[in-house]
């Protein structure tokens, strides 16, 4: 085939009026070549496209691409590989199936070529069953009667316009994983597409390119999902789950919520986010329910074994036992602890300390914020205090006593003090603070501030409840009497 300046000079001796016979011949091209181009008069540029031709593999392709789209809803070691494509279809075509394998080959090498490219650009408008978009917002809540401010995961599905929405005391990668778990957990799938605009709890951006924290990392391959940032400037991208962190503020964050619990708060959540999708899409015009179907139907299966949405640190204990997480949150463990090495497993909700073996010491509630705070494990302040009653006075402790209960602790001499934290201590392996508090509060009501009552009060507490009348037993005025009258003397 000749090049554009050869078919110019050919064409310019054309009209110049020389035949194709002397124009060959200068140019040492075939005559035929020659005439080829003096007859053409169309030079219009037109794309260059890659010409499909028959191929024996043509009637079983739709076959395979059917296998492969199931193959994104597979664990990646479920999937099928070229070989196995042309095994199946041996097996399952014996009488029809005639084609080679490196046809095979070729043609699944290309179709996850094609895929893999179509990932990797730019992010569509047009969304599909199973992918989700993910962000956090912000807002007030009042946690124990104290007005603080928590971040709000929200996950939203495109294609229904679906959503979920999970409160968190801030965006750390322990927040991002446990709150996308669970969601995974209650739609019974996990999405093989998830969006997010920017970094925060999943990793560190770093001008075009990400970088995971491990945490994510890990979760990200337990769960085998793919992650997409939305390109700079370019919010739009993902309008939808925008829309969604304003829409659950005005419709579950208003007024602001109030809560004891946040774990049992979020679960409450995910009902009631469930519910708000019995309303019509927007433009679809069916119910959200029913367009979410199509979600979860496209939904990876959920791994066998579950993740523990939680990351270890090494820390050294100071002199009290305490330690410091992010330089500004302080927690107690145990008092034999205190200028050792321990091992902090750092939850979305809750911080564990533990031995270097692994035993768990003590357990807090996680704290967030920019001002510094301290917690102190009760259990492990009540040990303290078993050994060194004599600083019950100044211990952290007793601002969190009844007044009643304080009042008489504060009347007590060492050894009273002494029995009474042996009594918390103790307890301390069965039951919550609150209980354990009530118990020993009503004891000192009842005047009887020992271990077996403070433990039976206690279990009543769990069991039943404190005031409840216990439901009525069986009537036994039938061995009252029969025991009566065997019982008198012949």
């Amino acid at each position: 085939m000749l090049n554009m300046k050869q078919i110019e000079t050919i064409k310019n001796m054309q009209i110049e009026g020389t035949g194709p016979g002397e124009i060959a011949e200068r140019l040492n091209i075939d005559r035929k070549t020659v005439r080829k181009y003096m007859k053409c008069e169309d030079y219009t540029p037109n794309p260059k496209v890659n010409r499909e031709y028959p191929s024996k593999l043509d009637r079983w392709k739709k076959t395979i691409d059917s296998w492969l789209e199931e193959d994104r809803r597979m664990r990646y070691k479920q999937r099928h590989t070229a070989r196995r494509v042309h095994q199946r279809l041996q097996e399952e075509y014996p009488d029809d199936y005639d084609c080679s394998y490196p046809i095979v080959q070729r043609y699944c090498k290309k179709m996850k070529e094609e895929r893999s490219a179509s990932r990797q650009g730019f992010l569509e408008l047009e969304w599909h069953p199973g992918e989700a978009q993910v962000d956090f917002g912000e807002a007030d809540a009042f946690e124990q009667g104290f007005v603080r401010i928590i971040k709000y995961l929200c996950v939203s599905f495109p294609y229904s316009n679906a959503a979920y929405t999970q409160l968190f005391g801030g965006e750390t990668a322990e927040c991002v994983t446990r709150g996308l778990q669970d969601i995974f957990i209650r739609i019974g799938g996990v999405p093989g597409r998830m969006i997010f605009d920017n970094a925060s709890g999943v990793g560190k951006r770093l001008g075009e390119k990400v970088r995971f924290s491990e945490l994510f990392m890990r979760f990200k391959c337990h769960y085998g999902f793919e992650v997409t940032f939305c390109n700079p400037n370019s919010g739009h991208e993902k309008g939808n789950v925008e829309n969604k962190v304003g829409y659950m503020r005005r419709n579950f964050l208003v007024p602001a919520p109030k809560f004891d619990d946040i774990e049992r708060y979020n679960a409450e959540l995910l009902d009631r986010c469930e519910k708000d999708w019995l309303r019509e899409h927007y433009k679809k015009l069916k119910p959200i329910s029913e367009l979410f179907e199509d979600d979860r139907a496209a939904l990876s299966p959920l791994p066998i074994k579950p993740f523990r949405a939680i990351r270890f640190e090494k820390v050294k204990t100071d002199a009290y036992g305490k330690l410091c997480l992010e330089g500004k949150h302080w927690y107690s463990s145990a008092p034999e602890l205190a200028g050792r090495e321990v091992i902090v497993a750092i939850g979305a909700h809750h911080v564990e300390i533990l031995d270097l073996s692994g035993k768990i010491i003590c357990r807090h509630k996680r704290m967030y914020g920019k001002e510094r705070t301290d917690s102190a494990d009760w259990s492990t302040t009540a040990a303290r205090l078993f050994r060194r009653p004599g600083a019950w006075r100044n211990s952290p402790m007793r601002r969190l006593m009844p007044v009643t209960l304080r009042e008489r602790l504060d009347g007590m001499d060492m050894a009273g003090l002494k029995n009474v934290f042996r009594i918390l201590r103790d307890l301390s392996d069965e039951y919550d603070f609150d209980t354990v508090i009530t118990a020993m509060t009503e004891a000192v009501d009842r005047d009887t501030l020992d271990g077996y009552s403070a433990s039976a009060i206690a279990a009543r507490i769990l069991n039943v409840g404190l005031n409840i009348q216990p439901e009525a037993g069986p009537d036994l005025a039938a061995y009252d009497d029969e025991l009566i009258i065997t019982g008198r003397p012949s």
